[in-house]
């Protein structure tokens, strides 16, 4: 069993100031933090191989790939097939993410689809048609806000 890792202040505002900007150069970051950049350099290098920092990412504005709707499915499903299932789930290209749930789903799974009718044509021929599936609730996204993380240490 693993013991939980040390991280101080300055690696909470490392954590959230990269997470505002990945793309935040190391002497831009020097500059608004007050810190040396050869010490951020090193202290960033070392929540990466922490795996603290999984990866760097890009975040897209899905509306110009033509994605207008944005949903999750509430699934119930035979424990039996659960593999399966999963499996299928993975090769649907319109399913993002997949999350085993405790509650009165089985697993929540997110969706993106063009239009209503395009996500209705998913959750009817695709996921509902997957061996096991026993029931399914969607609900469609009208609006989401996203909140800027505060990581503080414990």
């Amino acid at each position: 069993m693993s013991t939980l890792q040390r991280f101080d202040e300055l690696d909470m505002k490392l954590l959230f100031e990269l997470t505002k900007d990945g793309s935040i150069s190391v002497p831009a970051l020097s500059k608004k933090l007050g810190i040396n950049a050869s010490v951020l350099y090193s202290r960033i290098k070392r929540l990466m191989k922490k795996k603290l920092i999984k990866k760097f990412t890009v975040v897209i504005d899905d509306s110009l790939l033509g994605i207008g709707v944005k949903a999750s499915v509430g699934i119930n499903r035979d424990p039996k097939l659960k593999d399966n299932i999963h499996k299928k789930l993975m090769e649907t290209p319109e399913v993002i993410s997949i999350s085993e749930v405790t509650g009165r789903f089985d697993i929540i799974v997110n969706v993106h689809a063009k239009n209503l009718e395009a996500l209705h044509s998913i959750v009817i021929e695709k996921i509902g048609k997957i061996d096991g599936i026993i029931n399914t609730e969607t609900f469609v996204e009208l609006q989401k806000t996203d909140k800027d993380p505060v990581y503080s240490i414990l």
